[in-house]
């Protein structure tokens, strides 16, 4: 069995079929918004691969960012990719380039940062920065600017995904003892604790539907996001209801790191690993 296995799960059906195996570490497939095609990416670089054939993954021209992070993703439109990547800072930096390939343009300016999700109009990044030691969630505007925190150091916040709508950021975080699903109004206000069942949870996506959670979690004694482990992809209603496990499987790192579901909200992509 190959290493990476990179798999599409259909709600209606509860089936998953494999659209690429490696023997390499690939990790974190974003959908393309036709619905044709999922970016990932392996050994610092970011390859696409297109749906409904038997083509190979095609490298996607970076520019100078050749150590590429598993934090990256496709605008609403489609038109731009944000990517992490260290090469010049020698720390995960966000930046922005055309989604067909081309020079990226610098958008934090303060680094670590780790890119998570497009605001639902494409004008706001939202990504987990360390500043001091503190792992928190902030926005900045794609132009670049100043950037937002919304958090302030209550425990490890990470991971955050805007809903469909752009009411709401979903994201993780550590305040309440182990990882949680928690929400935050892009204003920084109404903060909400969306699960505490036991586990530990990371990486929440909804559906651009609007209808659905999906998130990855962990044995609640796990501490941070580790590779390799036996995990489960579980589904939620947005406010945390109706919470229930899709599969278990062997994975973590890597599997649903940034945004993941089809663009009709029927399907989502996922890394499914071998031990090794």
């Amino acid at each position: 069995m190959k290493r990476s296995s990179i798999e599409i799960y259909n709600l209606k059906t509860k089936a998953t079929r494999i659209i690429h195996q490696t023997d390499d570490l690939v990790e974190a497939p974003n959908w393309r918004r036709d619905g044709n095609g999922i970016v990932f990416n392996g050994n610092g670089l970011l390859f696409a691969l297109a749906l409904g054939g038997s083509s190979d993954p095609v490298q996607i021209d970076t520019g100078f960012a050749v150590k590429c992070n598993n934090d990256h993703g496709l605008s609403p439109d489609g038109s731009k990719l944000a990517i992490s990547d260290g090469t010049r800072t020698g720390q995960s930096t966000i930046y922005v380039l055309d989604s067909t390939g081309g020079e990226p343009k610098q958008i934090t300016p303060t680094n670590p940062s780790y890119w998570h999700g497009w605001s639902p109009d494409g004008k706001t990044l939202a990504y987990c920065g360390q500043r001091e030691g503190k792992f928190d969630i902030y926005t900045i505007p794609l132009t670049g600017g100043a950037e937002t925190r919304l958090t302030n150091g209550e425990g490890h916040n990470d991971g955050p995904d805007y809903s469909a709508d752009g009411a709401w950021i979903y994201f993780n975080s550590s305040r309440s003892g182990r990882n949680q699903i928690w929400r935050i109004q892009p204003d920084g206000t109404e903060v909400e604790q969306i699960t505490d069942d036991g586990h530990a949870d990371w990486f929440p996506h909804p559906s651009p539907d609007g209808k659905n959670v999906l998130l990855l979690s962990y044995e609640g004694d796990v501490d941070g996001h580790p590779r390799d482990k036996h995990v489960k992809l579980r589904l939620m209603n947005p406010d945390g209801s109706g919470i229930h496990t899709l599969f278990p499987m062997f994975g973590g790192q890597g599997s649903i790191n940034v945004p993941n579901w089809s663009p009709d909200s029927t399907e989502f992509a996922f890394v499914r690993y071998q031990p090794v």
